[in-house]
């Protein structure tokens, strides 16, 4: 079988991208291994559009989360994706913290995000009551999405445009075969794994989340003289699991409130969908097995310090364990943090392969701004 153009993974960044490439006029077909669109990371986030504000000013994650953060909110208006622009407040609450909302402040500007207001602790009392702090920042164009409904958009424009998706159908594998084809090893029968069937195209983009980086490796197999093979791709592949815990009853906030960055993730910040839930959380819990979502009760014990930090009046056993999500990390724990990775294969002999690697948050607000910059690169191939 031959395609023109095949997108490996049907998350958020995967649509977005087969959806560019349809747009442009590319015949693509997608390839998902699970059985419906958008189960892993994607729907295991606090589905919150970010304004740009943590990261470093020129890398991909501050330039891709501030343009798509702009193209998100006008793709989610033309196409009536319910979502609300509700604002959030990161907060400080002791006095080096203040020290690191200045960095932020310092960081928003230079990634050209200019709307955010420096809050001092009666602001953040007078906006939100029950938010105990020593000042914070006030972000307004943050905002929440009901990212199902996101993705059934991106599907629904890529299939208007002739766009086809494959479920339960893993690859497994694949090679360069000449300067114009990569061929895939592709599993479509669950009872039967070691059964495979090849499917030849002309661009391969690997947007596989969590294995994102295995699966490169897998594709740049190469038969050497004395049968071994070449495995190196220079990404590592690391899981940092984040635990959610929900609210009991009405919730005390109108924003999303946050408190300052900790290592490996944004901290344990309250959040709220569009219902008015209010969840906390995800944590950080460095883990080598990607397939357990399973949130341990006891974790909540930390989740009550953390929170009461910042909303002191957490009742008593008002929280109760909800769901986990797994951000792909090309980073070990205790490693600074790593920008996106868009890869492509052509030093290693594979110029018909590019690569989504490390793609977490703020992997939702920049899928949009992700595909523009992956259909250019399939442009140029």
């Amino acid at each position: 079988m031959m395609c023109e153009t095949v997108v490996v993974g049907a998350g958020v960044v995967g649509l977005a991208i087969a959806r560019g490439l349809a747009l442009a006029g590319k015949e693509v077909l997608i390839l998902e291994r699970e059985n419906a669109f958008g189960t892993i990371t994607s729907s295991r986030n606090s589905s919150v559009i970010h304004a740009g504000i943590y990261y470093t000013k020129n890398s991909l994650k501050a330039k891709c989360c501030v343009e798509g953060k702009n193209d998100l909110y006008n793709y989610l208006k033309t196409h009536n994706v319910p979502h609300e622009q509700c604002g959030k407040i990161i907060v400080a609450t002791s006095n080096n913290e203040l020290k690191v909302l200045d960095e932020l402040m310092r960081k928003a500007k230079l990634n050209g995000v200019h709307d955010v207001v420096r809050l001092t602790a009666d602001d953040v009392k007078d906006i939100e009551p029950n938010v105990q702090s020593l000042g914070g920042l006030l972000s307004p164009s943050t905002g929440i999405v009901d990212s199902h409904s996101y993705m059934m958009a991106l599907l629904g424009d890529l299939e208007s445009l002739g766009g086809v998706i494959c479920y339960e159908t893993s690859v497994v594998g694949g090679r360069q075969t000449n300067s114009n084809t990569f061929e895939l090893d592709v599993v479509d029968d669950v009872s039967n794994p070691s059964r495979t069937t090849q499917i030849s195209a002309r661009h391969v983009i690997n947007a596989a989340g969590l294995f994102a980086p295995e699966l490169t490796t897998k594709m740049l197999l190469k038969s050497s003289d004395d049968g071994g093979y070449q495995l190196d791709t220079e990404y590592g592949q690391y899981y940092a699991k984040g635990n959610y815990f929900s609210l009991v009853g009405p919730s005390p906030f109108k924003h999303l409130i946050y408190p300052v960055p900790v290592a490996g993730g944004l901290g344990v910040h309250a959040t709220l969908d569009l219902g008015g839930q209010v969840r906390f959380g995800p944590d950080v819990e460095w883990v080598d097995d990607c397939h357990d979502y399973t949130v341990d009760v006891k974790r909540a014990d930390s989740f009550y310090e953390e929170i009461r930090k910042y909303y002191p009046d957490l009742p008593d056993n008002s929280l109760t364990a909800d769901y986990s999500g797994i951000r792909p990390k090309l980073y070990p724990e205790g490693a600074p943090a790593a920008d996106f990775v868009l890869w492509n294969g052509k030093k290693w002999g594979a110029p018909s392969l590019i690569a989504c690697l490390g793609i977490e948050s703020p992997g939702l607000t920049s899928s949009l701004a992700i595909a523009d910059r992956v259909v250019k690169m399939v442009g140029q191939l």
